[in-house]
């Protein structure tokens, strides 16, 4: 099933959302200061390809201070624009109970899009 999902998310859109992540990602890392961002990018972007099946988690080491600043400047910087594009799609696949796996990956991207120092997107099996 999980393949399936990630099949049908990848045909109707997941691969350009990917490509967008990894464009960004690149554009960012032409810069030292954009290295860490474009690394959170480059998570975003793998969630994005391959959604069903991973999961976010907090990362137990991070480092405490440094995350949360960071975090606040991607925030302000784009994570807010991000995360609002991700709730927009979810709310709309939402509608119909056929689009409701494809709004709970969506969510996901949106949760992870807000805050993405200090966690990581690891698969469950």
């Amino acid at each position: 099933m999980r393949t399936i999902g990630n099949v049908i998310w990848l045909v109707f859109g997941g691969v350009f959302i990917a490509i967008e992540y990894l464009v960004s990602s690149i554009v960012m890392m032409i810069t030292i200061i954009g290295i860490p961002f474009g690394i959170q990018t480059l998570k975003l972007a793998m969630l994005a390809l391959w959604p069903f099946g991973s999961e976010i988690r907090e990362v137990p080491q991070s480092v405490g201070c440094l995350s949360i600043i960071m975090n606040i400047l991607w925030f302000f910087v784009g994570g807010i624009w991000i995360c609002l594009s991700h709730l927009g799609f979810g709310i709309l696949f939402a509608i119909t109970i056929i689009g409701l796996p494809f709004a709970k990956q969506h969510f996901k991207l949106a949760s992870l899009a807000l805050t993405p120092f200090g966690r990581e997107v690891v698969d469950r099996r």
